[in-house]
């Protein structure tokens, strides 16, 4: 339908996560009307990200350097690890005050996509537990069916370790309406209620 690179341009745009064809042609054609040092602004920015940041050898979570800034934090408290799904977690969790130590497993268990336990950082997570004290291990996967398997998949790794393996409680939002609610959600906030006397 468009000219070779325009096409490639919005396939390339398609294949990103929550892109789709509608997208991707819109953001395609915005930076085809561009002034040039803006498109190639954009196609450095991109190049730079790629060759400078990797992830980091001690929680996986993406950085310039071997060691992320929030490992090498010696403030942190070290008695617990809060283990998440993706990099863009540990930011979701840091704007909400977490003060401790992270581990990013790179994904969540989803057998039907082919990722078993290997395809994540689980190895490395073992590995973190029997060199580093940690009390706690804080499991923030999704609160969705791979997030929950991988929850329950780690707990079951752990708990035996003598480690106390913790999970996120999930419900209502704030501000949200109860009428609104599905059935698992409302379920789930009734199971994690708390004592307002307490």
């Amino acid at each position: 339908m468009y000219d070779l690179p325009v096409q490639n341009l919005i396939d390339e745009f398609g294949r990103l996560p929550g892109i789709g064809p509608k997208s991707a042609q819109r953001i395609a054609f915005h930076l085809l009307k561009l002034p040039e040092t803006e498109s190639l602004r954009l196609a450095h920015a991109i190049i730079e990200a790629k060759e400078r940041v990797g992830f980091c050898e001690q929680c996986w979570n993406i950085s310039e350097e071997q060691i992320c800034r929030l490992c090498s934090d010696i403030h942190r408290d070290n008695d617990s690890l809060c283990v998440v799904e993706e990099p863009r977690d540990v930011a979701a969790l840091e704007k909400a005050g977490y003060r401790g130590r992270y581990h990013v497993l790179q994904g969540a268990l989803n057998p039907m996509e082919g990722i078993g336990p290997e395809q994540l950082r689980i190895k490395e997570l073992i590995v973190r537990l029997s060199n580093e004290e940690i009390q706690e291990l804080i499991v923030c996967t999704n609160p969705n069916i791979e997030g929950e398997a991988t929850a329950m998949y780690l707990a079951r790794q752990f708990k035996p370790l003598g480690i106390k393996v913790t999970r996120i409680a999930s419900g209502l939002p704030v501000g949200g309406d109860l009428e609104y609610a599905d059935e698992l959600t409302l379920g789930r906030a009734l199971e994690g209620r708390r004592d307002l006397n307490a």
